[in-house]
């Protein structure tokens, strides 16, 4: 069978999310995914409560919400999270203890095999590269302790262009489905500077969905990449998402 996945960074809720939350309401219509994974929710005004209720809205059909916060300072503000059509045959999370980052697991039975998808969020490309490769190794680890799995897919945002180090790691022990830009878009304020104004504009691919040897990949794309028609400085996020068609079993 043919499984959607998408993932994306929704920004928490800064920089006019109450109109950019529309934007990603209207255009999750055409991508419809079964499962969606997303990075930096923001736990005070429940985003992905919001979310949650707008995909099933959206395209007629109900999701599951997995969260997992952050850990120390971060944990009452953001964190990741996983909607899903199928049912969840158990959850796991993993604390890097490393720049309170996290990662977290559902497992699903699906043509009668076990998929393991995983959601994280690596630390900001401000610091050194060695801080992502101690964590990838971590996750990697932690992948291996549940092996029993028949295939995995690992999707977020790992702030690492695909010629890091830390993703030449990731990229021994699974495939990325894409590596076009997804980082940033012109999103900002009204008046405002754009997030990480010293990057270029959509110059750097640090959004992943990961891919076992196992899974067959049938198409793969950017999502949540169109601003608003009468705003070219207003974005569904400061990141553009990735969408992925797999075929399971």
């Amino acid at each position: 069978m043919i499984l959607r996945i998408a993932t994306l960074n929704l920004e928490q809720d800064h920089k006019c999310w109450a109109a950019r939350r529309e934007l990603i309401a209207a255009q999750l219509r055409d991508i419809n995914p079964d499962l969606w994974a997303l990075n930096e929710i923001h736990i005070p005004s429940q985003t992905g409560r919001w979310l949650q209720k707008a995909a099933s809205k959206a395209t007629g059909t109900k999701y599951a919400l997995l969260q997992q916060s952050k850990t120390g300072e971060e944990s009452r503000t953001q964190g990741e999270a996983l909607l899903t059509r199928y049912p969840v045959i158990e959850t796991a999370n993993l604390d890097y203890r490393s720049h309170d980052c996290v990662a977290l697991v559902a497992r699903f039975e699906i043509e009668n095999r076990l998929l393991d998808v995983y959601v994280t969020h690596l630390i900001a490309a401000k610091v050194e590269d060695s801080a992502r490769q101690y964590q990838v190794r971590q996750l990697l680890e932690w992948i291996r302790t549940r092996d029993d799995a028949d295939d995995s897919v690992v999707c977020g945002d790992f702030n690492a262009a695909p010629d890091q180090p830390s993703i030449r790691l990731m990229a021994a022990a699974y495939r990325a489905t894409q590596t076009q830009p997804t980082a940033f878009t012109p999103l900002r304020e009204p008046g405002g500077a754009p997030t990480h104004p010293e990057w270029n504009r959509f110059d750097r691919c640090i959004d992943y969905i990961w891919i076992s040897e196992s899974i067959k990949l049938q198409a793969s794309g950017l999502c949540f990449n169109q601003p608003a028609e009468d705003n070219p400085e207003l974005w569904p996020s400061d990141h553009v998402g990735v969408w992925v068609d797999l075929e399971i079993g």
